[in-house]
Order: structure tokens, then C-alpha cells, then sequence
């Protein structure tokens, strides 16, 4: 496992988007380090709608749970989510 946390926080996102979508061999994650860590979650274009769920709730979860981790990580990051 890597020592950057950016890099934990992106396996964790990973992980779990895999757990929603239908096509988890094209879900990826990029990470844009900075002051604020940017990830960028990229999915299948027929995939979108389960990782953003109903009024954009699962979206809005997954970046909860970034935000907190990052924090428990003592860094700062946000969640993107692109086909």
C-alpha cells in the first residue's frame, strides 16, 4: 500500500465504485495532487447514473466519505465523478 495518502484515498474510491457500477474493469481514479488533492472517478458512460444514484445521493455520499478520510488523513481532497 502506498505512504501517499491521495493515493489511499483513491484505492478506497476505487474500490468502492467498483462495488456499483456494472462494468467495474473500466472504473479508474486519477489523482491531481495539491494543496487540495483532486480525484477524478472515471466510469463507463452507462455507469454514471449508478455512481451518481437518485438526486445525486451515492455522489454526495462518496464525497462525504473522501472529505473525512481526508481529514482523518490530514490532507484536504475532493471527488469528481466523469464518463
Amino acid at each position: 500500500m502506498s505512504d501517499d495518502p491521495a493515493q489511499r484515498l483513491a484505492t478506497m474510491v476505487e474500490a468502492m465504485a467498483r462495488g456499483l457500477v456494472d462494468h467495474p474493469d473500466q472504473v479508474r481514479v486519477e489523482v491531481e495532487p495539491g494543496a487540495t488533492a483532486t480525484l477524478s472517478l472515471h466510469v463507463a458512460q452507462e455507469d454514471l447514473g449508478q455512481v451518481i444514484g437518485r438526486g445525486g445521493r451515492i455522489a454526495r455520499a462518496l464525497r462525504t466519505i473522501v472529505r473525512e478520510a481526508a481529514h482523518v488523513s490530514g490532507i484536504k481532497a475532493t471527488l469528481g465523478i466523469v464518463d
